[in-house]
């Protein structure tokens, strides 16, 4: 079997190729290609690519993330970016003549102030955070696209909604990068400086849900497996998509001191409450994903401790 890993290099497709390479018994055949040899963007290019390659499934890991600064600060780059690579790939496997397609959404697809936790049908029920609508939006439309096409044409091409997600191959720029990372990387900072004082974005109130990438692959490979039955519900027209997570947040400032003790940052932590906080919960409900019989294994501390430990080793290549 050939799978194509669309963003392989990047946070979630690493560890989608990580966990494909050690498949038993045999791993299918890898087709991956890097920005410099194929850009998502460009129609013709993803179209010729599909044509000479022909791949049986496709995992559509490849997007335009990061956090509030860069979402806020390149909106038009993050909806643009985000469409034109759902809409190349996702086209372009169909006319190709791929079966099975798996698209990675975002929890922030759901509306700002919805009824938690949340559950997969309270998509579309409410309005958007504004700091990253234009991102929620086209994945939104990559939802939908693949929805609609396999109404439409009979495929198989499925969505999972991951909750917030850390990890090796992470971004740690100091301005783009989502919480976990940038206070890893500033915290790290800081204790290799001896600073007496890091300042952190908000307020430190808000509440998020994380998951580690490695469960998140493994997540992901189960529900790319599971009878098309099981992962609709039986037929549920609003179930197109399962939520990923494992249905427990933590608050922003006890976030902060967990990374500062799992990085030895002795010194004192303030947070500048002039700046956003964004949605303040969004803890997703995932009873439909334990109920068919998967559940996480890597604890929020364990998965800091090895994404600190990978940081470390990589610190030379992420500076450059």
């Amino acid at each position: 079997m050939k799978i194509f890993v669309a963003g392989h290099n990047g946070l979630v497709g690493s560890a989608i190729v990580r966990r494909l390479t050690k498949s038993r018994p045999t791993p299918p055949v890898l087709i991956t290609r890097t920005r410099a040899q194929l850009d998502l963007t460009d129609q013709k290019a993803v179209a010729e690519f599909f044509t000479g390659e022909r791949p049986d499934v496709v995992i559509l890991a490849a997007a335009k993330v990061g956090g509030i600064l860069a979402n806020n600060t390149y909106p038009a780059e993050f909806i643009y970016e985000n469409l034109m690579i759902e809409c190349n790939i996702i086209h372009q496997a169909f006319v190709s003549g791929v079966k099975r397609l798996l698209f990675f959404g975002s929890s922030c697809i759901y509306p700002k102030n919805p009824t938690l936790p949340i559950v997969e049908s309270a998509l579309l029920t409410g309005k958007l955070e504004q700091t990253n609508e234009p991102y929620a939006l086209a994945k939104i439309a990559g939802l939908k696209l693949c929805d609609s096409y396999s109404r439409q044409y009979g495929v198989d091409y499925r969505a999972v909604m991951p909750t917030n997600i850390y990890g090796p191959q992470d971004n740690f720029h100091p301005q783009n990068a989502h919480v976990i990372p940038a206070l890893i990387g500033r915290l790290h900072t800081a204790a290799s400086e001896n600073q007496k004082e890091v300042t952190i974005w908000g307020t430190g109130e808000p509440k998020r849900e994380f998951l580690h990438v490695d469960d998140l692959a493994a997540a992901a490979m189960f529900l790319l497996d599971v009878p098309l039955a099981d992962f609709r519900g039986n037929g549920d027209s609003e179930a197109s998509h399962i939520n990923v997570g494992i249905g427990l947040d933590i608050k922003i400032s006890h976030l902060a001191r967990l990374i500062a003790d799992v990085v030895d940052f002795r010194g004192e932590l303030t947070f500048d409450q002039t700046k956003p906080d964004g949605t303040m919960c969004k803890r997703l409900d995932v009873s439909r994903l334990l109920k068919l019989g998967w559940t996480p294994e890597i604890g929020l501390r364990d998965g800091l401790t090895r994404t600190y430990h990978w940081y470390r080793q990589n610190l030379e290549q992420i500076r450059t």
